[in-house]
C-alpha cells in the first residue's frame, strides 16, 4: 500500500502528512549568506538568533519561546544534552563550514535564492559557497539599492532570479525613493519583469514597523501590474499580505523570518491561508549569518504547514506548491540554470 494516494488531494495512506513532507524537496525563494566566523561567546551565539544588534539583549534572547525551542531541536540533531552550552560546545568543536554544510544538508533544499546584500561580503560566504555547502541549486538576487537601472535592465539576461528591495529600512513603503522607482521602471521597461521581492514586516531597529506593512505598496502594485511582487517576511501584517495576495495577481507572499523566529507558526500560517490561494504562498527561511536557522527554518516550515493543511482538508499536492512548485514557477527555476 505504501505510496498509494487516498482522496481528491494527495494524503498518502502510507504515513502521516508530516513525514511525507521530509521528502519533498525544498526551493528556499529567500535567504542569505552565512558568516565565516563562528559566534565568540555564548552571548555572541545567542545573538544570531535575534533581530537586535544590541549585545545588552543577548542575555535575553536565552529567556525568548523560539530560541529554548531551537536549543531542544539542535540538541536533539546533534545528539547533545539538551542545553545552550553543550549545543554551543559541540558548535566549537566542529570546522565551521562543515558544521554549515552539515546543517543546510539536513534542510532538503533543492534550490537556494539568496540575497548577497547581508550579511557584510567580506564577512560571508557567497551565493555560489552556499549552494556548494548544501549540495542543491544556487541563484542570486539583486539588491536595487545597490544596483544602477542599466543593470537592472539586464539582471535576467546576466544570470539573476529576481530583484529586492530594503526601502523598508530606507525611510518605509509609503513613499519610495527615486532610485527604486527607477529601477522598477527599467525592470517594467524589459517586457519580461523579474520578480521583486519587498521586505515587509518586522526586522531589525533600523526600521519603523509601522510603516513597513505591505498594504502601502498597493500603489506600486497597481501602477507596476505586470511586475511580480513578491512581500516577505509580513509579520505582524500577515493577513493584510494574504488580502493583497488575494486580489492582485501580480502579488505572492512569504513567512520567511517570520518562521522560525515567531512562537506560533502554526497561527502564522493560518492567517497567511484565510484569504490568500496555496498558490500564491512561497517557502521561504531568511536565514541570514548562521546555518542553524536554515535548519530551524526547514523543520519548523514542515512542522506547521502539515498541521495547518491537514486541518483545511488539504495534503501533499498543496504542500508541494508551497514548498516548492509555487517558486519554480515564479522565478523560473530550471535543472540547467544553477550558477553553483
Amino acid at each position: 500500500m505504501g505510496g498509494v494516494l487516498r482522496g481528491g488531494r494527495g494524503i498518502r495512506a502510507s504515513g502521516s502528512l508530516r513525514e511525507v513532507l521530509n521528502g519533498v524537496g525544498l526551493v528556499d525563494h529567500h535567504a542569505h549568506g552565512i558568516l565565516r566566523e563562528p559566534p565568540r561567546t555564548l552571548d555572541a551565539f545567542r545573538g544570531l538568533f535575534s533581530e537586535s544588534d544590541d549585545p545588552r539583549q543577548w542575555p535575553h534572547v536565552a529567556t525568548a519561546v523560539t530560541y529554548r525551542r531551537a536549543i531542544g531541536a539542535l540538541a536533539r540533531h546533534f545528539g547533545v544534552e539538551p542545553h545552550e552550552a553543550a549545543v554551543f560546545d559541540y558548535r566549537l568543536s566542529r570546522d565551521p563550514l562543515e558544521y554549515a554544510a552539515s546543517l543546510l544538508g539536513a534542510t532538503g533544499t533543492e534550490w537556494l535564492l539568496i540575497d548577497d546584500g547581508f550579511p557584510p561580503p567580506a564577512e560571508s560566504v557567497n551565493w555560489r559557497e552556499l549552494g556548494e555547502l548544501a549540495g542543491c541549486a544556487s541563484m542570486p538576487v539583486m539588491r536595487l539599492e545597490t544596483s544602477a537601472p542599466e543593470a537592472v535592465a539586464t539582471a535576467r539576461a546576466d544570470g539573476f532570479v529576481a530583484l529586492k528591495t530594503i526601502a523598508a529600512y530606507r525611510g518605509g513603503l509609503q513613499e519610495l525613493s527615486d532610485v527604486v522607482v527607477g529601477a522598477l521602471e527599467a525592470n517594467a521597461e524589459t517586457g519580461d519583469p523579474l520578480p521583486v521581492q519587498v521586505h515587509t514586516g518586522f526586522g531589525d531597529a533600523d526600521l519603523s514597523l509601522p510603516l513597513s506593512r505591505p498594504g502601502l505598496l498597493k500603489p506600486l502594485i497597481e501602477r507596476f501590474d505586470t511586475t511580480p511582487f513578491v512581500l516577505l517576511h509580513c509579520y505582524p501584517f500577515v493577513r493584510e499580505a494574504g488580502w493583497l495576495a488575494h486580489v492582485y495577481a501580480n502579488v505572492w507572499f512569504d513567512l520567511s523570518l517570520t518562521i522560525p523566529h515567531v512562537a506560533r507558526p502554526v497561527t502564522a500560517l493560518f492567517e497567511a491561508l484565510e484569504l490568500a490561494p496555496l498558490s500564491k504562498l512561497l517557502y521561504a527561511s531568511d536565514a541570514a549569518r548562521t546555518p542553524e536557522l536554515y535548519f530551524l527554518g526547514a523543520t519548523w516550515w514542515r512542522d506547521a504547514l502539515a498541521e495547518v493543511l491537514e486541518a483545511f482538508g488539504e495534503g501533499e499536492e498543496a504542500a508541494r506548491m508551497i514548498l516548492a512548485e509555487n517558486a519554480r514557477r515564479l522565478y523560473r527555476l530550471t535543472s540547467g540554470m544553477s550558477g553553483g
